[in-house]
């Protein structure tokens, strides 16, 4: 598998039904690349769950918005960096759930960040000119 470096961008509105174009991307680009399905579909899982919580949280001015993400294969790593123009959150500082409470007893909310870190090797947060930016990295086998 040649791992030279490739770089892929994406861009998506702040809509829900951007999803499917998401999916799309990913399974091209899982061609292009030669990635693995089971990496696919990991990267898959967290995207849709970071896109989400950008698209249900981060805007309040009910305009759109642009949500950038760019992807990039090098030395058996995927790398992407998702920015929006949102609100300024840093997902990396919520802290884990407790997941050995039993359901009834647990907060609501926090899952997602939660599989982003025990999915992804890497999860690092930053605010740049008026942007979040987190960047997310899968080490390839």
């Amino acid at each position: 598998m040649d791992k030279s470096a490739k770089t892929e961008t994406l861009e998506l509105r702040n809509d829900m039904q951007e999803l499917d174009t998401l999916s799309s991307f990913l399974e091209k680009l899982a061609d292009s690349w030669s990635l693995s399905i089971a990496l696919i579909m990991s990267v898959n899982l967290v995207l849709e769950e970071a896109f989400s919580n950008i698209v249900n949280y981060a805007f309040d001015d009910g305009g759109v918005h642009l949500i950038k993400i760019v992807f990039s294969l090098h030395d058996n790593m995927l790398d992407m960096r998702i920015e929006d123009d949102g609100k300024p959150w840093d997902p990396t500082t919520a802290e884990d759930p407790d997941i050995n409470l039993p359901l009834e007893e647990r907060a609501v909310g926090g899952l997602g960040i939660f599989l982003i870190r025990k999915t992804m090797n890497e999860v690092a947060y930053e605010r740049i000119a008026g942007k979040n930016i987190l960047r997310m990295t899968k080490y390839i086998e």
